[in-house]
């Protein structure tokens, strides 16, 4: 499958190895803005000669290549346009660390430990829908949290899931074997991002955070 990658930090970095590793070609990959050091996923894709196509900030339609069939969304914390999306033949997925619907926004771990909840988990989900972390759910795995943890603690425990079920998912779709579950709006939470600005919203898209 032709993989389009959107990701940042270490978990942005194992998602784009794990899915070259599988076999499939990775088309191009947009990064966070580059700073004086560059992103773990940069390096990777340079070692391997993965085209850096634009930073995640500047990202529009015209920077997908043809021809791709599926965006990833791995941390990216950038809203991808619906106009991205639909240039991909099977569309696009995002992982989010919660159970969706609950915990919709950037720091879904913060919060969930800040709540004390019990019981948390990982989603992947379709990109498509008009609500921040709001599409259709294809897969869910529930991780469990210690008491005595703090988000550094459950972010560890979640991350190897988050990285085998996007290579479970994109195997899945790639079999023609995806099964999506509505989110219901009757359960969900949104919570602000703990310290950080909003997610930008480009090419006018109707994916903004409500």
């Amino acid at each position: 499958m032709k993989i389009f990658i959107c990701g940042q930090k270490s978990f942005g970095k194992e998602v784009l190895k794990r899915l070259y590793e599988d076999g499939h070609e990775i088309v191009g990959i947009a990064p966070p803005p580059q700073q004086r050091l560059k992103d773990k996923m940069v390096g990777y894709a340079m070692l391997h000669n993965i085209p850096i196509i634009s930073d995640c900030d500047k990202l529009l339609s015209r920077d997908i290549p043809d021809g791709t069939d599926l965006i990833v969304s791995a941390h990216s914390h950038w809203i991808i346009s619906e106009q991205c999306v639909n240039k991909c033949k099977y569309g696009g997925i995002g992982f989010h660390p919660s159970l969706l619907p609950r915990h919709r926004g950037r720091d879904a771990i913060r919060w969930a430990v800040h709540m004390k909840d019990f019981v948390t988990g990982a989603t992947i989900y379709s990109l498509k829908g008009d609500i921040c972390d709001g599409g259709d759910i294809l897969l869910q795995k529930v991780v469990f949290i210690d008491p005595e943890w703090d988000y550094h603690d459950l972010w560890r425990n979640i991350f190897p899931v988050g990285v085998d079920m996007v290579s479970e998912a994109v195997r899945i779709i790639e079999k023609g074997e995806a099964h999506w579950e509505r989110q219901s709006e009757k359960y969900a939470t949104y919570e602000p991002s703990w310290d950080r600005p909003r997610a930008k919203r480009n090419e006018l898209i109707a994916l903004g955070c409500k």
